[in-house]
């Protein structure tokens, strides 16, 4: 028995169950808008912060309190008050865009009401289905609206050969997995010569979707209802694109080759997925393993499994996607990162 290693697990052990419990404030402090009404403010009370917010004092209070045992805020003990620092507010507010962490914090919530099914998915080896989820369609569009708004128009339709231009003269281009259609509105606003279709098999999500579109007066958007392993395309569109919506097919080999045979000869696919290695030694010293693979039990390998899939999972790997697109029959196959999507990696490919 090795007495200083069983101490220092005793510390890490202390340091994950407060850590995920300032995951959880931390969504609060989001959702509520807290972290956005205290970052401009400077040293407030709890009193002063309410008022500002509409909330209840004492809840705020005991927000502050755990905030700043956890390091996130500052307290001043002399006078009571707490302060966002400005070196924090960029990873807990609306304003750091795509750095905000404290957005995707609400994921310990979200994985948390599903905790029973997972585990009686450990037993029966059935998975969880997507409508366990009803949170998750709002969160993942919050989160990615972040990162399109960021950069989609600037770094990532621009890092895909010849797309600028061929949109910008009219093409016709398929989301697939499209969910609020936030990336496809973006497109279509920027290239009003081109028409675009986003898939997806949820029924609110497209609701949503549609709703937006109308209301921004996009007429060259349509929206369809479809699992996407049923997409019976041929040779229709110039470009397609999804955006971390393979690894939690049930089909997944199915989908790739349903796109691949949509595309017109030399178009070219866009495939967006969580940056990680195939390996799990090489993930090991990743930042953000740990959350990869929790997301992937609690969610994308389980929904898919649900399925009668296979349950790639969230860290499938840089590796194996390659290996599915070339399966797939698609050549050409780079891989990039941008300064706006940092948790993803692109796979840019071409239909031969």
């Amino acid at each position: 028995m090795d007495e200083a290693r069983a101490k220092a697990f005793m510390d890490t052990m202390i340091g994950v169950l407060n850590d995920g419990a300032l995951a959880m404030m931390c969504s609060i402090g989001h959702r509520t808008g807290l972290f956005d009404a205290l970052a401009p403010r400077g040293a407030v009370t709890s009193d002063e912060l309410a008022d500002a917010t509409g909330l209840n004092e004492r809840y705020v209070r005991e927000w502050l309190s755990a905030m700043a045992s956890g390091g996130i805020v500052e307290y001043h003990a002399s006078n009571g008050t707490f302060e966002l620092p400005e070196e924090h507010r960029a990873l807990v507010t609306r304003s750091g865009g795509p750095l905000n962490v404290a957005n995707a914090m609400q994921h310990i919530a979200l994985l948390g009401q599903v905790e029973d099914d997972v585990i009686e998915a450990f037993r029966t080896g059935a998975g969880v289905p997507y409508s366990r989820y009803p949170g998750f369609h709002s969160l993942m569009a919050e989160e990615s609206a972040a990162r399109f708004d960021a950069g989609l128009l600037d770094e990532t339709i621009p890092n895909i050969p010849g797309a600028v231009e061929a949109l910008t003269a009219g093409a016709r281009l398929a989301d697939v997995g499209c969910g609020r259609g936030h990336a496809i509105r973006l497109m279509a606003a920027a290239f009003p010569h081109s028409s675009f279709v986003g898939f997806d098999f949820s029924d609110d999500a497209l609701t949503a979707a549609r709703a937006a579109a109308a209301q921004a007066g996009l007429s060259n958007i349509e929206f369809i209802a479809l699992d996407v392993a049923e997409l019976n395309r041929a040779e229709e569109f110039d470009l397609v694109t999804t955006f971390d919506a393979i690894h939690d097919q049930a089909k997944p080999a199915q989908v790739l080759a349903n796109i691949e045979r949509s595309l017109r000869p030399g178009g070219r696919y866009l495939c967006v997925e969580p940056k990680a290695s195939s390996s799990l030694a090489d993930n090991m010293h990743e930042p953000m393993a740990p959350f990869q693979y929790t997301v992937s039990t609690m969610h994308c390998m389980s929904v898919s499994i649900a399925g009668g899939g296979e349950g790639l999972g969230t860290a499938w790997g840089t590796e194996r996607t390659i290996e599915f697109l070339e399966t797939a029959g698609f050549v050409d196959i780079e891989v990039t990162q941008t300064r706006s999507d940092r948790t993803n990696s692109h796979f840019v490919c071409r239909k031969s």
